[in-house]
C-alpha cells in the first residue's frame, strides 16, 4: 500500500475509533457490518456450528466495545476484533469437551445395537446437498476431458479396472494408461480448484437479516440506540456541523 494510501487509512480509523469511543451507535454498526462476515467465518471455522458461531461473534464484539478504550493502536481494529473473537471462539471449543463417567458409558454401550454404534450416519441435508453439488462439479470436469484421457479415467478410477484391463480394453501399451491417467487427474485438478475457487468466496455468507439481527443485538447488550438506517461501509465519521 502507498505512503499516502496508508496514512489516509490510519487517519479513518482513528477518526473510528474516535467515535467508537464516543460511544455513537452509527460508528459501532458500521464496524460491525464492515467486519461481520470474516468474524463469523473465522468462529465457524473453529466451532463448526452456525449459532454458536454467530454467539462468539457477538460475545466477542460486546467484550471488545466495553473494553475499547484497551485499544491501543498497534494493529488494527479488525484485526484487534478478530483476535477477541478468536480467543471466544477457542474457549467456547474447550468448554464443549465433556467429561464421561465410564461405567455410564459402558452400560450405555451395552444396551446400544451393534448398528447403530457402527452403521453408517444419513447425511444431513446441508451435506446431501454439498455431495451432490460435488458430484455434478466432478462429473462435468470429466466430460471436459479429452477422450482419449475420458476413456482411461472413467475405466481406471469409476470402473476400477486394473492397468492392464484398462489397456486391453482400449487396444494401448500399459505405460500409455499409466501416463493418460495421470494427465487425466492433472486436468482434473485444476479444473476441480478453479470450481471450488469460484464458490468459496460464498462459503458461510453472514449478510441481510442475520447481519443485521446480530448488529442490533449488540447495539441493544451495549445500551446503544439502533441507527434507523444501515451503514454498509464506513470509511470514515459523517460530516457532523458544529
Amino acid at each position: 500500500m502507498a505512503p499516502a494510501i496508508t496514512r489516509a487509512a490510519e487517519a479513518g480509523e482513528g477518526q473510528l475509533v474516535a467515535e467508537l469511543r464516543a460511544g455513537r451507535s452509527s460508528a459501532y454498526a458500521a464496524l460491525m457490518r464492515r467486519n461481520n462476515q470474516r468474524l463469523y467465518r473465522l468462529a465457524r471455522g473453529i466451532l463448526g456450528d452456525d449459532a454458536e458461531a454467530e454467539d462468539a461473534v457477538q460475545a466477542g464484539y460486546v467484550r471488545a466495545f466495553t473494553h475499547i478504550d484497551s485499544f491501543k493502536g498497534e494493529a488494527s481494529i479488525a484485526t484487534w476484533l478478530a483476535r477477541i473473537v478468536l480467543n471466544e471462539a477457542m474457549t467456547r471449543q474447550r468448554r464443549r469437551r465433556p467429561t464421561i463417567d465410564i461405567e455410564d458409558l459402558s452400560e450405555d454401550l451395552s444396551e446400544t445395537e451393534p448398528a447403530a454404534l457402527f452403521g453408517p450416519r444419513e447425511p444431513s441435508p446441508e451435506q446431501a446437498l454439498a455431495r451432490r453439488e460435488i458430484g455434478r462439479a466432478i462429473e462435468r470436469a470429466v466430460d471436459a476431458l479429452p477422450a482419449v484421457f475420458r476413456s482411461v479415467f472413467i475405466l481406471r478410477a469409476i470402473e476400477q479396472m486394473t492397468i492392464e484391463e484398462t489397456a486391453l480394453s482400449l487396444g494401448i501399451r500399459e505405460e500409455t494408461v499409466k501416463s493418460r491417467l495421470h494427465r487425466a487427474n492433472k486436468l482434473l485438478r485444476e479444473t476441480l480448484a478453479q470450481h471450488f475457487d469460484a464458490i468459496l468466496d460464498g462459503a458461510f455468507p453472514f449478510l441481510g437479516p442475520r447481519c443485521d439481527r446480530l448488529v442490533a443485538t449488540v447495539l441493544e447488550r451495549l445500551n446503544l440506540p439502533i441507527p434507523s438506517a444501515p451503514v454498509s461501509d464506513r470509511r470514515s465519521p459523517p460530516h457532523r456541523p458544529p
